[in-house]
């Protein structure tokens, strides 16, 4: 008899044993010790495996992990009905009121995308994915960064090689759509992305951005100011006033970054705020054209922009969360005060 058919056998062997077994815990433990136990059935099979032929490995290997999985599946239900009939009581008032099952929560980062999502959603905007690994090409060079741009060094981008790399924003898919689709393109690219931070209470190696983008021709920088409105008056509500202020990045000309009224302080200052009265919200721009003629579109018959929000900035804004680390320890007290949101 070949080891497959020993296994086999014993595998027969245990589920005789399991259905006859006495609901006692020396004989539940006896049986565990019998196959999983040091020198049990299952690691005694195990030891043989170098006695199995090269090309018969991975069908053994698989044999034993499912014998083994059933075995472990089996005695740790046989401990909870032990632990089930001892708890068990010989009187019972059904007038007791019952227990009521702890309901989960959708994690406040994931409530806040999903709410983003659908605010832009509903004025045209679809939903495209990408790569969390990605190339330098669609990362960096297709986006417009020059060679010696800082964000391109080890010291702030996680690299795998010499050309590969954790995507430090979701941009790339905007440059993947451009390559595969046409204009209009009306998208937005939501997920994870990582950088090469020291973690504290503000920053975090990992964290999450929604990125837009509209390609059309003749886009207008007061098309994005109006989708940004409408986004800020959706989000953080009507009375929520909105600045655009200059600022630079290597695929948007010109940039801007937009604040938000403190709705903390009303705009009279305070330590949120740091006294300026106005939150950073998210940054934005017309798509530079060098971005359009990377992707093969045409910038002299098209025009378009983009914006990028952080989930997390947005989330600890909306929510009072003084500390990003919060979102990431999985501490069910913190976690257990979005339930209801």
């Amino acid at each position: 008899m070949d080891l497959f058919e020993e296994v086999k056998g014993s595998r027969t062997q245990f589920r005789e044993e399991y259905s006859e077994i006495e609901l006692e815990k020396k004989a539940i433990e006896n049986l565990r010790i019998k196959y999983l136990g040091k020198n049990g059935i299952i690691n005694t099979y195990f030891n043989k495996f170098d006695q199995i032929p090269p090309e018969k490995k991975k069908e053994f290997g698989q044999l034993m992990n499912s014998f083994k999985q059933e075995v472990q599946n089996s005695v740790a239900d046989l401990k909870e009905k032990l632990k089930s009939d001892q708890s068990s009581s010989k009187f019972f008032d059904p007038t007791l009121p019952g227990k009521s099952p702890r309901e989960g929560s959708i994690h406040p980062l994931s409530q806040t995308m999903e709410h983003i999502l659908t605010i832009f959603r509903e004025i045209g905007f679809s939903v495209e994915l990408g790569p969390e690994v990605e190339t330098d090409y669609y990362n960096f060079q297709a986006l417009n960064f020059p060679e010696n741009h800082p964000a391109r060094d080890a010291q702030d981008t996680f690299f795998i090689d010499n050309d590969t790399l954790l995507r430090t924003h979701t941009s790339p898919i905007q440059v993947r759509t451009m390559e595969n689709q046409k204009p209009p393109i009306r998208i937005l690219a939501p997920g994870r992305t990582f950088r090469n931070e020291a973690i504290d209470a503000s920053h975090y190696c990992t964290f999450h951005q929604i990125e837009g983008l509209y390609i059309n021709d003749k886009v207008t920088f007061s098309e994005l100011k109006t989708t940004l409105f409408l986004f800020v008056k959706k989000f953080f509500g009507e009375e929520e006033e909105l600045r655009f202020r200059p600022s630079y990045f290597p695929f948007t000309e010109p940039s801007a970054e937009v604040d938000i009224s403190c709705f903390k302080c009303g705009g009279s200052g305070c330590d949120l705020c740091k006294g300026s009265g106005w939150l950073e919200i998210l940054g934005c721009g017309m798509v530079d054209p060098n971005v359009l003629s990377a992707s093969d579109i045409d910038p002299e018959e098209y025009s378009g922009y983009a914006f990028g929000i952080g989930i997390e900035r947005l989330t600890m804004l909306k929510y009072g969360i003084g500390d990003i680390r919060l979102l990431y320890n999985s501490d069910k007290r913190f976690l257990k005060q979005f339930k209801n949101i």
